[in-house]
């Protein structure tokens, strides 16, 4: 629910379009609507609380009326918590509970699932902080730092979702490190959220002629990445297309099965 959203720049910025767009990604097999009200494509500046409240609040509390299962996509207590009041069910925090120093404390009251991302700073400077010795075994101690304290604030163990955070001070080559090795995300002990969907990377790989594949192009190259994720031992992948994402994850489930 932003006008400057990378993946389709404002389609479903109005409450109306946004309730609509929620209700028939449900009908086409998504479990979890995530409901977000501030872009973190890089360099986007940042709304006030409250834009963020009054685009996140009517879209939460009429998908939750009609049956919706929502998450909430916020950096901030505040929002998490008068949407989790609407009747959202989760709370997705992109910054892992850092750009909020409340969230944490929040969350454990509220009592919520809580998706953890790795991050290292907002969408303005995030990727002047892309540097690294070893790109999973750097997100992985500073996800379990995370955890460390996300439980110290009484958040408890069962309530934590962990998201590398592909894209958010990540490189490329750092993005496709981390889906090569996403064991070693899940060995932390918790269920495992990928956002790879539309980005840039994907564009990237797929380029022609030296331009990148156009954003609403890439939900092919998207549904692979969510089958091999969910190959991977993925709990959940955060995607823009559902059908073609379900279609790729009911095929690897079906490999798996033949398998054994």
């Amino acid at each position: 629910m932003t006008p400057d959203s990378f993946s389709d720049g404002g389609v479903w910025f109005e409450p109306a379009a946004a309730i609509a767009h929620g209700l028939s990604l449900q009908s086409k097999g998504a479990d979890l609507v995530d409901v977000g009200g501030e872009s973190t494509r890089p360099g986007a500046q940042r709304p006030s609380v409250g834009e963020e409240l009054d685009r996140v609040l009517p879209v939460v509390s009429s998908l939750s009326q009609e049956g919706v299962v929502v998450s909430v996509d916020t950096m901030r207590a505040e929002v998490a918590a008068e949407a989790v009041r609407a009747g959202a069910r989760a709370v997705n925090d992109v910054s892992g509970g850092v750009a909020d120093a409340d969230m944490l404390a929040v969350v454990a009251a509220l009592d919520v699932p809580f998706i953890m991302m790795h991050w290292r700073g907002h969408s303005t400077a995030m990727q002047t902080r892309a540097t690294y010795a070893d790109v999973v075994s750097d997100v992985c101690a500073e996800l379990r730092v995370r955890v460390e304290s996300a439980r110290a604030a009484g958040i408890r163990p069962e309530r934590i979702a962990l998201d590398p955070g592909l894209g958010f001070a990540k490189t490329g080559e750092h993005n496709w490190r981390l889906l090569a090795h996403l064991g070693s995300i899940s060995n932390l002990g918790f269920p495992l959220m990928v956002g790879a969907s539309r980005k840039t990377f994907l564009g990237t790989l797929l380029a022609e002629g030296g331009r990148p594949r156009p954003v609403d192009a890439r939900d092919e190259a998207s549904a692979a990445i969510s089958a091999l994720a969910a190959s991977g031992g993925a709990w959940c992948v955060r995607v823009h297309d559902v059908t073609s994402s379900l279609d790729a994850v009911k095929v690897a489930a079906r490999w798996a099965r033949a398998a054994t």
